[in-house]
């Protein structure tokens, strides 16, 4: 299975791992993406550019995810739930992947990994990113 929804799982656990332990170099995490797409020089490139454009604006998309999540502060969230926001908000806010797509990739991601109330943590605090961004006047 090489599909997009999988390499945003790869991503996730790169995601996760460097949140945990961010010593982990980037040569090492792209030769992890390329073993797990099995080849597929397109699907590792789409996870190779998630990754180190989530990676290179988490401070600005903390800022925004932290905005947004009522009662909520990123040290409090769970490792993974905070990982899968910060990923589809780099995919609303800096990627061209169509914003409802990014938030129900995330969703789909937090069913799978998080706990039972994750996906409608993530879905909620999305949801508003995309209002506010649609919201925004074009730059």
């Amino acid at each position: 299975m090489a599909t997009r929804r999988r390499a945003r799982e790869i991503v996730l656990q790169l995601l996760y791992e460097a949140d945990i332990n961010p010593h982990r170099d980037q040569e090492s995490a792209r030769a992890f993406i390329r073993s797990r797409m099995q080849g597929r020089k397109a699907l590792t490139d789409f996870a190779d550019n998630l990754l180190r454009g989530t990676l290179a604006k988490r401070d600005a998309i903390d800022v925004k995810i932290a905005s947004l999540a009522t009662n909520w502060t990123l040290s409090r969230m769970a490792v993974t739930d905070r990982n899968v926001l910060r990923l589809g908000a780099y995919e609303i806010l800096f990627d061209d992947t169509p914003d409802r797509v990014a938030v129900n990739e995330a969703v789909v991601l937090s069913k799978r990994y998080g706990d039972r109330n994750s996906p409608r943590f993530v879905n909620g605090v999305l949801d508003r990113l995309m209002r506010d961004q649609a919201n925004q006047p074009p730059q």
